[in-house]
């Protein structure tokens, strides 16, 4: 795990069960400073739960979430947290004008610059009222009534989900610079893996309300590999691990076998969507 002045977000062993239901089963991770970190997993998989647990909304039946090093509570969102949920709840009869004013007068910290500009870019006029606006557009309010708090950490639940190409390189565009330019640590959520490949630096992979796999991005791929044989690959793989099979395909971690031990193998580079879908599948029948 990392060192703890370095973790903007903590989840130990959490779990939250509606009825029938465990929403989450011991989900654990750490969320770096400064990081873009995606979190990865079918509908289902525990994902807005467990950002409902860190804004307060909902409280774990066990286990611990910590932001910025305090715990989330029915008192109000934390400070340095700013949270924008997957419908992007504005008050529809508001005008845009409307909404930047109520962040500035409900919030102790806000840059009305900031926000201004981020939704004057978007083009979008300051005296449209919300339930005119496009599903984009409302999405870059959302954002801009979010960022301007100067948020610490910022959650974000499937925030490109019904945006079209334009806005959705637009949103991630300003995210990006966000995180840069403030060292904002930014959360989100998402199944779509593009976007994820597009913005994110670490990921974490939640399957059946448990964490399956989290790390950088780019050293999680450099860790894994496919292996297409006839045979058995516990023959081949060494010291790594299979993590599913697909056929007659495996997704393997670990370092790459030797040449001499792969005759009548092939070996390729495993991509973000290889990763993800092995881990997920081999979740799916576990969990069955």
């Amino acid at each position: 795990m990392t060192e703890t002045h370095e973790v903007a977000l903590s989840v130990r062993d959490v779990h939250k069960r509606f009825r029938r239901t465990d929403a989450l089963r011991g989900c654990s991770f750490d969320v770096q400073r400064g990081s873009i970190t995606a979190l990865v997993g079918a509908n289902g998989a525990g994902k807005s739960t467990l950002m409902s647990i860190a804004v307060g909304l909902l409280e774990p039946d066990s286990g611990e979430v910590t932001v910025l090093g305090r715990q989330p509570d029915r008192r109000g969102i934390a400070p340095g947290l700013a949270y924008v949920a997957q419908h992007k709840p504005l008050h529809r009869g508001f005008t845009v004008a409307d909404t930047l004013l109520f962040g500035a007068k409900t919030n102790t910290q806000w840059d009305d610059a900031y926000a201004s500009r981020l939704v004057t870019d978007a083009g979008i006029p300051l005296t449209a009222r919300v339930k005119t606006l496009s599903p984009g557009h409302r999405a870059r309010v959302a954002l801009a009534l979010a960022l301007g708090r100067r948020p610490d950490v910022l959650l974000l639940d499937e925030p490109l989900a019904e945006l079209d190409p334009l806005a959705r390189r637009d949103v991630v565009r300003t995210l990006m610079e966000d995180a840069a330019d403030h060292g904002t640590t930014v959360v989100l959520s998402s199944h779509v893996l593009s976007e994820v490949a597009e913005i994110a630096d670490q990921i974490v992979i939640l399957g059946s309300g448990r964490t399956r796999l989290t790390g950088a991005l780019d050293d999680l791929v450099d860790e894994h590999y496919l292996l297409t044989g006839p045979a058995d690959p516990r023959d081949v793989v060494a010291d790594g691990t299979v993590v599913d099979t697909h056929r007659s395909t495996h997704l393997v971690r670990g370092p790459r076998p030797t040449a001499t031990a792969t005759d009548g193998w092939r070996i390729e580079p495993a991509n973000l969507d290889d990763i993800v879908l092995a881990y997920l599948t081999a979740t799916t029948e576990e969990a069955a």
